[in-house]
């Protein structure tokens, strides 16, 4: 782990998923998109390290994370959510093969989402955002992380789906061949998917077979 961070604070952004705002150590630079690993230094914490991705535009001076915390695993989630500001974490370089490539749909399952947050702020600050639309998928409403955010970036281009809940507004349904039939246009745009293993492994193919190309799917690797 190549760089050290602490923590300056945290906040609910849903029931189950926090803000975290970190120093910027001198050097860690990342693509908005990349991951990164995070750490905890403390002993017996430094070598539990997981994938997580800053959701903050690259230019900030702060490093953020947008963090679901799943406490029936007991792991690294649930203590970055106990931390206290001052908290010493370490982060390795950034990683990672979602980027910006051009104007597309940013297709999400959950916490998915958070890869594309940094995107859409980074596009939002460039002036890139016409012509690109998201559909993002969650259990239930309270799960939609920044679900006001993202309607502000993208306005009527959001498409949000419940797959446990029927809520005005709302898709009650997965994100599926036939979904993605109705709500995309052009399938020669770009592809931005994220999410669980199965669902980028499902959508990719879903998309395919509608005629997306396989070199304009922008994911990282399960």
């Amino acid at each position: 782990m190549a760089y050290k961070a602490r923590l300056l604070m945290t906040e609910f952004v849903t029931h189950d998923v926090k803000r975290l705002v970190l120093t910027r150590p001198k050097g860690f630079r990342w693509t908005p998109g990349q991951g990164t690993l995070l750490a905890i230094n403390k002993p017996g914490l430094k070598e539990e390290a997981h994938p997580f991705t800053p959701t903050g535009p690259a230019g900030a001076d702060v490093v953020e994370f947008t963090i679901k915390q799943y406490p029936d695993r007991h792991g690294l989630t649930q203590k970055l959510h106990n931390l206290a500001p001052g908290a010493e974490l370490l982060l390795a370089d950034a990683f990672g093969d979602i980027a910006y490539k051009g104007r597309g749909t940013f297709i999400a399952g959950g916490a998915g989402i958070t890869p594309f947050i940094a995107l859409l702020r980074q596009m939002e600050q460039e002036g890139k955002l016409r012509g690109s639309s998201l559909i993002f998928s969650n259990k239930r409403w309270e799960d939609i992380i920044l679900e006001r955010e993202l309607k502000s970036f993208l306005g009527e281009r959001c498409t949000f789906t419940l797959t446990q809940e029927k809520r005005p507004g709302y898709e009650r349904r997965p994100i599926t061949e036939a979904l993605l039939k109705e709500k995309v246009r052009d399938f020669s745009q770009y592809f931005y998917v994220c999410g669980p293993p199965q669902f980028i492994m499902d959508v990719n193919e879903s998309l395919v077979k509608l005629g997306a190309k396989r070199k304009k799917l922008v994911f990282d690797e399960p």
